[in-house]
């Protein structure tokens, strides 16, 4: 079970190897929830971003967001590798967030 507060960084795709979206929240439930609704106006509404395909938990925001700006300073293979290691099928993992 996932705490109200909890740092976060966390991938949402659009389909498998299609358009990514990196970021970061302190409430990975709430925030993978709007993207999905389309509650969000920008990138992740305008391209479908809709499935939480990686996330990794952290610590404190501070860490939360040095390791976002890591992984938005990387290369799209390094993004997509990330995914295949830990998310194969690019299974959305909302459902596992929820439980």
């Amino acid at each position: 079970m996932q705490r109200e507060f909890q740092p976060a960084v966390y991938i949402m795709a659009n389909r498998r190897n299609g358009t990514i979206y990196v970021g970061v929240t302190s409430n990975l439930r709430q925030r993978a929830w709007q993207h999905r609704e389309g509650a969000l106006d920008g990138f992740t509404k305008e391209f479908g971003c809709k499935l939480l395909v990686w996330f990794e938990l952290h610590a404190t925001m501070e860490h939360a967001i040095l390791r976002e700006k890591q992984l938005k300073g990387g290369s799209r293979k390094r993004k997509l590798a990330l995914i295949e290691a830990g998310n194969p099928t690019w299974r959305d993992l909302f459902a596992d967030i929820c439980s």
